[in-house]
This record gives C-alpha cells, structure tokens and sequence, in this order.
C-alpha cells in the first residue's frame, strides 16, 4: 500500500476502517483533557469499558449469594474457567479440552516444565532463543539445576549471525539439529518480546518433532496478536499472559495448551492439584490423584474470580472481532508506523529499526535501536502524551494495537518524534 504522511491520509484511513468502533470500547489515560496516543499494549492492555460492569457483578454475587455463588447465578465460579474455554481455544487454535486458563504466566510455564522437560544423561538439552525475556531464561537455568545439570552445558541459545538483529528461521532448525538426539525440549517465544519477530513456529515445531524432543512456545507477546494454529501445528504445549495484547489488566490470568496427545495421557508427570482432579468424584475427597481430560488436568486450584471476569469482558472483544480481521488491520496499521518511522527517521536519523521488515515476521510491534539520545526522546514523549516502552539497553518499542490504536494515533506520534528530537 502507498502511504503518506499527512494527517488528511490517516484520517482517511480510519475512515475506511471497520473496527474503528472498538476503539470506543477501551479507557484511555488522559494527558491534558486529551487521550494519550497508547502505544504500550504489548506491555499492559487497556482497560475495556466492561470490565468494570463484569468486576461489579462478582461483588453482587459474593455480597448477595456467599459461599453459594459457587453453584448459583449466571456464571457460577466452580464452572468459571469453562466460561473462558471456547474463546480461548478460538484465539490460540485449538480444541476447546486442549486450553485452560489458570494461574500465571510464569507459574504455568513451571507446571508445563514438569511435564515437558524431562532429562535423561542422554537426552537433556533445551534449544531456545538468546535474548529470551528474563522470566523464560531463569525458569530454564532454575529447571535445568533442580534436575542435576549445568545451564552453560544444557541450554543452547541461538542468537543471530553477526550484524543482524533478528534470528533466521534456517539457524533455529540447524542448532537443534546439531544438538540433535541429546535435545529433550525446544522452546521459544513465539514474538519476541525486544526485537518483535514473529518466529516461524511450525518450523520449530517440526524441527523439534524430528529430533525426538518435546516443542513448547510462551506465547506473551504473540496471543491476541497474531493469528495462531497450535492444533494444527502439533505444538506439544504452549502459554500465555493476559494482560498484554489480552487487555485482562495487571497481573491477569494466564492461558495454557496442551496437545490432545498428552492431555489424553494420565500417566504424563505432573504437580498435581484438587481442582485438576476428575470433577466427577472432585468433592468425594479421596487419595489418588485422577486427572480431568486434557488441560484441565493441569489445574492446582480454583479460580480467581475476579481477574478471570476481567478477562472474560476483554474475550468478549475478541470473539466478536475475530483474529484474521484484527491481523489484516494490524498488518495495514504497522506497515504504516513502519512508513512514519521511515519518514521521521530519513532527516533525525534518532534511531534503526530492528523489527523485520517482512509483515509476515512481526506483529503489532515496531522496535527502534536508539543512540544516546533514546532515554531523552523515550522521556520527551511520554511527557507530551505519548506512551511507548522502554527496554534497556536501548530500545523504544512501539505496539499499534489494532483494537483501539488508529492511524491518526500513528501520524500524531511521528509529529511528536519531531518535535521532541
């Protein structure tokens, strides 16, 4: 698409714009009686206008019911998980018993990690991508020690070649099979979370397969950002966080998927909770531990109520959109970041992008390297109601998220890096 960089062009795009709607269904924070130009929903969402309505009820059912609202009302909580299933399953493609939404991000990525990472003196590597977001490096060297092994010999990262900034699909492929047979699990992030490359995650996957290793993704930056096809891709297992492209609110609840194949396997290892148990026989209160069908046998407790009808408003959202329509928007929205970048860029020369430039290879996010001067415009920006991320060393990141983010948003910051440099 040909672009321009006048506010009459943005405009117009938003015009033209199908779901400029939902922007109206998000709470922007204000600067000067003005909304911000929001460009941080790949660090913490914004909040939907229903979430407050869907808080509130929880309150009505606790006030009003007790202990009971387990069993009574619209959406009782010993069900409430299942209330997030479908749309979950939908969002992540995958059959609705091969998702649940649990705990947190880090704790559910531990519980895959007991499962998934089993090592033998033979078979005891874990290939992932250096540069992975900190949360995933301490669980892998934390995993790999509580099993006996050293991390400088047991994880292999795989960085990119020297000069480039992001990885090749064909040097992920070539490490694992290098360490071949001794690889017991592959695992990346399916974005990411500095650069913003969108990993080719059925490569991966087959590479993995191949080997003889188990393939998991931590999929934080990419759930509700790209279109995924973890069923069909045969993924052994995969998480998320809500609270990013999710919009769920701080600290939000996490998603989890394990292929059908395991999930239909009892005898698979596990940290094992009473709210994982058969449901059938869950408040006979037995010994033994007996698993719920696929990934709700993961499961250590009950609900938290709240934080899931947060979720459940911003789901909302996503069923009624759908995400090959939020991707075609979001390949037209970052695509012209990307131009405005360019064009601020072409005279200030204040930064280089290391995102790819294939749209296929990133999502709704756009990573510019800065020079010393980064801090300061990173400040100047967010002072005049411009709200990106910073990541150190070095790195602005800025997420136009397709549900609430419009092309004058994205003209309007080009004109603040400008005024701000």
């Amino acid at each position: 698409m040909h672009y321009e960089n006048t506010l009459a062009f943005a405009q117009r795009l938003d015009a033209e714009d199908s779901l400029r709607s939902y922007r109206e269904r998000f709470l922007f924070p204000q600067h000067n009686g003005q909304p911000v130009r929001y460009f941080c929903g790949n660090s913490l969402g914004l909040q939907p206008d229903t979430v407050r309505t869907a808080l509130l009820a929880e309150l009505d059912q606790w006030a009003g019911h007790g202990v009971e609202g387990h069993f009574r009302g619209e959406l009782p909580w010993m069900h409430y998980h299942k209330f997030l299933t479908h749309q979950s399953a939908r969002l992540v493609g995958a059959l609705p018993y091969e998702v649940v939404v649990m705990n947190t991000l880090t704790v559910n990525l531990h519980l895959m990690l007991v499962s998934f990472y089993r090592p033998t003196r033979q078979r005891y590597k874990i290939v992932m991508e250096a540069g992975a977001f900190p949360s995933d490096q301490y669980a892998m060297e934390s995993q790999v020690r509580w099993h006996g092994f050293d991390p400088d010999d047991a994880i292999v990262e795989v960085a990119p070649r020297q000069g480039e900034d992001t990885l090749r699909t064909e040097d992920i492929v070539a490490a694992i099979e290098r360490e071949g047979e001794q690889v017991a699990l592959v695992i990346f992030g399916g974005v990411n979370y500095y650069t913003g490359q969108f990993y080719d995650l059925p490569a991966i996957t087959a590479a993995g397969h191949k080997v003889g290793a188990y393939v998991g993704f931590d999929l934080a930056h990419t759930a509700g950002n790209l279109p995924l096809h973890l069923h069909d891709w045969g993924v052994d297992f995969a998480v998320w966080c809500s609270y990013k492209y999710l919009n769920s609110g701080p600290g939000g609840p996490s998603g989890v998927y394990v292929h059908e194949r395991h999930g239909d396997n009892p005898a698979l290892p596990r940290f094992a909770g009473w709210w994982g148990h058969d449901e059938g026989e869950r408040f006979k209160m037995r010994k033994g531990f007996k698993p719920m069908r696929g990934a709700e046998g993961w499961q250590l407790s009950n609900a938290q109520i709240f934080a899931f009808a947060a979720h459940k408003a911003s789901l909302d959202i996503f069923d009624a959109v759908g995400m090959e329509a939020l991707r075609k928007k979001s390949l037209r929205l970052t695509g012209y970041l990307e131009f405005i970048l360019d064009e601020v860029n072409r005279s200030k020369n204040l930064f280089r992008i290391i995102t790819p430039r294939d749209p296929a290879a990133r999502g709704c996010q756009i990573s510019a390297l800065t020079d010393g001067r980064g801090k300061a415009l990173f400040d100047s920006l967010t002072a005049n109601g411009a709200i990106a991320d910073w990541r150190e060393p070095n790195v602005i990141r800025f997420a136009p998220v397709p549900l609430y983010n419009s092309f004058e948003d994205v003209w309007r910051v080009g004109q603040l890096i400008e005024q701000c440099s």
